[in-house]
Parts: structure tokens; C-alpha cells; sequence
């Protein structure tokens, strides 16, 4: 016989954890390798997603500089356009200079305040929505408008005219 001695339960018990995080590594890899190509599927689908609100701000504000920078000016005419190009380039590096701190230290900010306008923008539809169609039904007060009492056949301060 040969003198092999059997393994212990914790040889087994390692064994085991071992394969369970081996497959879990496994399924997660999987999930994240499924995550990107579904990002990646989307993206050439649908374009890139807008991101924060911060991150659009950021662009906003990058490409209204840039536009600003290029723009010619005809009103300054040709000897006030280089000094003037420069003065538009001054104000803009400072305004980007002030709006990126505020970006930074507050993205969450911009994404709670994209929110609030999008519900203001659904109150105030909602509210011309309802006023729309108060005026625009023919009704006034549960009665017809042909029904209503003060159709002009009663007698009051101003003569009725008969056009027929």
C-alpha cells in the first residue's frame, strides 16, 4: 500500500473558496466586458451621451470663448480689429477663469439645477396647457355660449342693431 495520507477538510474547503472566486472574478469580468461592448454599441448607434450637466457647462462655455475669439468685428474696422480681438480674448480667458473654480468645486450644482429647470419648464407647461384650454372650449361657466343670458336681447345701455 502506499502511504499517501488523506487530504483534510481544509485542503478541501480551500479549494473550493478558491474555484468560487475564480468564478466570480469570472462573471464579473464578463458583466464588465458586456458593460463596454454595449457602451461601445450604443455610442456608434446613438453618439456620445451628454454628460453632467458641470461637463456641458464646461463645453458651453469653451465653445462660446472659442466662437467669441474668431469672430471679426466689420463695426471696429480694420486699425481698432487686432486691439480689439485682444480685449475679446481678455475678457474671455477671465470669464472662463472665473466660471471653472465654481465648475469644479460644485458639479453636483449644475446637475441639481438642470433638474429644478426641467421641472419649472413642466409647471409652466402644464399650467399654459390648462389656460390653452380654458379658452379654447366653448363652454364658460357650465353654460353654452348660445345659452348664456347676456346674449344683447335684454334691454341696457347700448342699442341693439339689426343688420339684416
Amino acid at each position: 500500500m502506499s502511504e499517501e495520507l488523506p487530504t483534510s477538510d481544509a485542503d478541501k474547503h480551500e479549494a473550493i473558496d478558491e474555484v468560487r472566486a475564480t468564478d466570480a472574478d469570472a462573471w464579473a469580468t464578463a458583466c464588465a466586458e458586456d458593460l463596454a461592448e454595449e457602451k461601445a454599441r450604443r455610442r456608434t448607434q446613438y453618439g456620445t451621451p451628454p454628460g453632467s450637466a458641470a461637463e456641458e457647462l464646461r463645453k458651453l462655455v469653451d465653445a462660446v470663448a472659442d466662437k467669441l475669439s474668431t469672430l471679426q468685428s466689420p463695426l471696429l474696422g480694420a486699425v481698432a480689429g487686432p486691439a480689439a480681438q485682444q480685449v475679446v480674448k481678455q475678457v474671455v480667458e477671465q470669464a472662463k477663469a472665473a466660471v471653472e473654480p465654481v465648475i469644479e468645486r460644485n458639479p453636483d450644482v449644475f446637475d441639481h439645477l438642470a433638474a429644478a429647470g426641467g421641472e419649472l419648464l413642466a409647471a409652466y407647461r402644464s399650467a399654459v396647457q390648462a389656460q390653452e384650454q380654458r379658452w379654447t372650449t366653448r363652454e364658460t361657466g357650465g353654460h353654452d355660449l348660445d345659452e348664456r343670458p347676456d346674449r344683447g336681447d335684454e334691454p341696457g345701455p347700448g342699442e341693439r342693431i339689426d343688420l339684416d
